[in-house]
């Protein structure tokens, strides 16, 4: 019943004309969703559903005096016409009111906390299905928008989630907040995507869900809670930590994996724009993300030693369909992209 109400907020959200409508749609998401975070009714989850409550609470509030400043000029809460008629502070509010339920930079400060006392499975709901509706509402937002400043000020916001999504992953011991924070880099790039066309960021975003969910299945596999726990698990079952691994460097943007394509992506349709020195910035911060998933990585393959590498012989490989298909989404799904994407986009 919980997942049929959030799955219902969502979509009622996106397909609402006006902005009182979208604001009700989120409002039943978070209904339905909150039962499903304090499931196990563990003190860290109860912690963390309470803190998640008060920031999409504060959105939704940023969400309605945003939508307020259009309403107040053409009595109209239509989608459309409020934007042009409020313009940049209109804009501006509703732009905040987003962010802050996505954990963008500067509003990225409840996301870490708030996944470290969450299951797997409620946080692959937070890292994916949650981002759905208000990624898609700041693209609408972005494409009624008119003015400049706004445009240019959602880019510096996405270069900005980047860098702190890779500062912030460096010293993180625990597995859930260094995927916290590889969302909240990831987060900006949709961010920027979205300033620059539909497409990329829909492509972006698309890929990102994938890689997410083969992500939290394999530590939901492994049970694992921080980066110690991955090794000592990865002994017992070296495939599900070797599927792990894959995945995360595919989320970090390694070539040839599916998680480089979005990333190339994005950079061949924003690279011939004015502000691509912000880039810079968004490439930097994959690079410091990539950083410490190849330093997990390396530890993970010199802690297992010959016993990780000899369990993929073919004797003892043994059917496994979650891991074969995992490891194939993204070794040849990235190779079959890099093939035809440069037709699409000729």
């Amino acid at each position: 019943m919980f997942f049929i109400v959030m799955f219902f907020g969502t979509m009622f959200s996106l397909s609402s004309p006006h902005w009182l409508g979208v604001w009700a749609g989120l409002e039943i998401n978070l209904i339905g969703f909150l039962p499903i975070l304090v499931y196990q009714k563990s003190m860290l989850e109860s912690e963390s559903a309470v803190k998640y409550f008060i920031i999409q609470a504060m959105g939704s509030s940023f969400l309605i005096f945003g939508s307020l400043f259009g309403y107040s000029l053409t009595f109209s809460w239509e989608s459309l016409g409020f934007v042009f008629a409020s313009g940049f502070m209109g804009s501006i509010f509703l732009g905040l009111g987003l962010l802050l339920k996505m954990g963008v930079f500067p509003f990225h400060f409840w996301f870490p906390s708030v996944m470290a006392g969450l299951s797997w499975f409620s946080c692959l709901l937070l890292a994916t299905w949650q981002k759905v509706a208000p990624a898609f509402l700041m693209l609408a937002v972005l494409d009624a928008s008119l003015v400049y400043s706004v445009f240019l000020l959602f880019c510096l916001l996405g270069a900005g989630s980047s860098l702190v999504g890779g500062i912030g992953g460096l010293n993180q011991t625990q597995i859930r907040a260094l995927l916290a924070y590889s969302s909240i880099g990831h987060m900006g790039w949709i961010l920027f995507a979205s300033c620059y066309g539909e497409s990329s960021m829909k492509i972006y975003f698309s890929i990102y869900v994938v890689i997410s969910i083969c992500i939290f299945v394999s530590l939901w596999a492994l049970d694992s809670g921080s980066l110690v726990d991955v090794s000592s698990a990865g002994k017992s079952d070296s495939k599900a930590a070797f599927s792990f691994m894959v995945m995360l460097l595919s989320l970090g943007g390694l070539p040839p994996l599916l998680g480089f394509i979005s990333k190339w992506t994005v950079i061949s349709s924003s690279v011939t724009a004015s502000p691509w020195g912000v880039l810079f910035f968004l490439v930097l911060g994959s690079l410091m993300s990539l950083f410490y998933y190849l330093s997990l990585f390396f530890s993970e393959v010199l802690s297992l030693k010959v016993k990780f590498l000899n369990s993929f012989t073919l004797d003892t490989w043994e059917v496994n369909n979650y891991v074969s298909f995992a490891i194939l989404v993204n070794l040849l799904g990235g190779i079959m992209l890099v093939l035809l994407l440069p037709s699409m986009f000729l």
